[in-house]
């Protein structure tokens, strides 16, 4: 499995440059059939990461937002990409954006790396090996969730807020709240800086399996609103999400149980 994380830590690399590379020069976007923005730094970015992928993994089907499935790609083991995880972010340029590839194996994400090329933070993490940051220098810090606090630290969607989502916050009186773009959510919940992501609002696979890869690879849990743990791929082709939470400490997710 280091091998194969080693795989995707190098292949979303190669993601980030292309992406740094518009990020430098400015792009402009166009609307996709779905009214959210793309622009050629997510098609570039998403070919460069196939095309490595595909040399060092050839046997592995892959599933991208740009692209969508490649032949195989059935739901027992998939890469599922995203190769900009917060256009929006990247078009307003504040740097919270992301390049994401997660291994999933019978609808859990068993690794996964989210890459914040212009943060400077690349994290990664599978079942096998836990979580880790890889800091410029080229080192591993590993990485493990908090004990949650009483007033936990939550961290909401720059781009995509909703009123329930603020509903459902009203069960953590006096909680902190950040505001923060893209999967980098997981990341930082991942690394002990947060305790909580809530999403009541829509998302698609790829914008979350490379993050709750690390996170599960922490300590921590992505669940839907009944407690249960997220899945990928097995809605034969629709690539919705349901509701979920992001907690770092599962003791969270009883917290909020018991909170009705």
């Amino acid at each position: 499995m280091t091998t194969l994380l080693d795989t995707l830590v190098h292949a979303a690399r190669l993601g980030g440059e292309v992406v740094m590379r518009h990020y430098a020069a400015g792009v402009e976007a166009r609307a996709k059939s779905d009214g959210s923005p793309v622009t050629l730094a997510d098609t570039e970015a998403e070919a460069a990461i196939l095309a490595s992928l595909r040399r060092d993994q050839p046997d592995v089907p892959t599933v991208g937002e740009e692209t969508g499935a490649s032949p195989g790609a059935n739901g027992e083991r998939f890469f599922l990409i995203d190769p900009l995880d917060g256009t929006r972010e990247f078009i307003s340029r504040n740097g919270e954006f992301t390049v994401n590839i997660a291994l999933i194996e019978n609808g859990e994400p068993v690794a996964g790396v989210v890459l914040a090329p212009a943060m400077g933070r690349l994290f990664a993490g599978s079942r096998e090996t836990g979580a880790f940051e890889i800091t410029p220098d080229g080192s591993r810090r590993p990485l493990r969730v908090r004990a949650a606090p009483t007033c936990p630290v939550v961290l909401g969607s720059r781009s995509h807020a909703t009123a329930e989502t603020m509903l459902w916050l009203e069960r953590f009186p006096g909680h902190g709240a950040e505001p923060c773009g893209s999967s980098v959510k997981f990341g930082r919940i991942a690394a002990g800086e947060a305790d909580l992501y809530p999403r009541l609002g829509p998302t698609m696979e790829w914008d979350t399996a490379a993050g709750d890869a690390v996170l599960r690879a922490a300590g921590g849990l992505t669940a839907t609103l009944d407690g249960e743990a997220l899945r990928y791929g097995q809605g034969g082709g629709d690539w919705r999400n349901p509701h979920f939470i992001a907690y770092g400490d599962p003791a969270l997710a009883g917290r909020c149980r018991g909170a009705g």
